[in-house]
């Protein structure tokens, strides 16, 4: 059984996907994660040398091939997502809930409503989720993200011109050092560097 490196949601999360049948890469899929049906992109075969360089990745499968009504519907869920982020934006104004609101997802499907969002401390959301609940009339998924997940999802190209890395190639992020601060002229401030 053919195994698949597949990229799917908007954290771009890198899943090991077992697979009846044979995909060429950058074909889209409709894959079974752990978060439900989702539409992914087949980046590579994952051999054994391609899953060591990977950090415990998850696993999945791989339903079939994305069909035109499945980009249809896709392309579809991707305009309602900025609805779903104007009222989330909206509802979380209303609650005066200390959190910002950093992105929505909807997984293929509808089965699932994610709400990114970065907050200074923990917040106390069941009421709100109630409210997002009764709005999207569905699962909804609250997870807070740090500054460097926020630019992974935010940022479109760095300061080279290109897509950043974050977004392209990089599943896990290191550590920033003190040195790479100093060398990028960035501020110095531990509390700062993320």
């Amino acid at each position: 059984m053919p195994r698949y490196v597949v990229r799917c949601g908007r954290m771009r999360t890198l899943y090991v996907m077992n697979s009846k049948s044979e995909h060429s890469r950058g074909r889209f899929v409709i894959a079974r994660t752990n978060r439900g049906l989702e539409r992914g992109e087949v980046l590579c075969e994952a051999t054994e040398r391609v899953i060591a360089l990977m950090s415990d990745p998850p696993s999945g499968s791989i339903q079939r091939e994305s069909t035109p009504s499945d980009d249809h519907e896709s392309l579809h869920m991707e305009k309602s997502l900025e609805r779903d982020f104007v009222k989330c934006k909206q509802m979380i104004k209303e609650s005066g809930m200390p959190m910002t609101l950093v992105d929505v997802e909807r997984i293929f499907g509808g089965e699932q409503v994610i709400v990114y969002y970065t907050a200074e401390d923990r917040v106390d959301f069941r009421e709100l989720v109630k409210k997002f609940s009764g709005e999207f009339q569905t699962r909804i998924e609250m997870r807070q993200i740090g500054a460097r997940d926020e630019a992974k999802v935010l940022a479109d190209y760095g300061d080279c011109g290109k897509p950043v890395c974050c977004n392209t190639h990089l599943s896990s992020m290191p550590p920033v050092s003190m040195r790479m601060a100093k060398l990028q002229k960035a501020t110095l401030d531990p509390n700062k560097i993320s």
